[in-house]
């Protein structure tokens, strides 16, 4: 991977806070060009060090006010594969991790209420074939949400 310097950590910090943040802003906060923010950027989403834009949706503004974590045991590893498949067919599976410790599997997941969460465990997830045992916990709040923090090179 090729480095990055200081003036794209700068960029990346200005527009990690701010993604809808015009270039013209941040080259004059930058003290370049704007074709040269324009570049830059250009050249952190070609390496990979910029992965998406967009905006983040409230899931409670859509109904969803259950938020959990789900802890996934599976039959074996080498199943992991099959079981991700499987689970990107629920929608409100937003997110799994392959991990180590008790569960094979980490996953987040939204829910309308208790109900549709019961539903979700009961019918969808363990339903997959591999997946042994799940265990739930039900995030109350989400006191912290960053992006990692992009200091200068030391």
């Amino acid at each position: 991977m090729e480095k990055i310097d200081n003036l794209d950590r700068q960029i990346l910090e200005i527009i990690s806070q701010n993604a809808r943040i015009p270039f013209k802003d941040v080259a004059a906060e930058c003290g370049v060009s704007r074709a040269a923010i324009h570049q830059r950027v250009q050249r952190l989403i070609d390496l990979g060090v910029i992965v998406g834009s967009g905006y983040h949706v409230n899931p409670k503004s859509l109904g969803y006010r259950t938020c959990t974590y789900v802890g996934i045991k599976l039959e074996k590893g080498s199943m992991y594969k099959s079981v991700v498949a499987e689970m990107e067919k629920v929608p409100e599976i937003v997110e799994c991790h392959f991990t180590t410790g008790p569960y094979t599997m980490l996953t987040k997941v939204y829910a309308r209420d208790n109900e549709h969460l019961m539903d979700l465990l009961n019918n969808k997830m363990q339903e997959i074939p591999g997946v042994t045992a799940t265990e739930t916990l039900i995030s109350l709040e989400q006191s912290i949400k960053k992006e990692i923090p992009i200091c200068p090179e030391k």
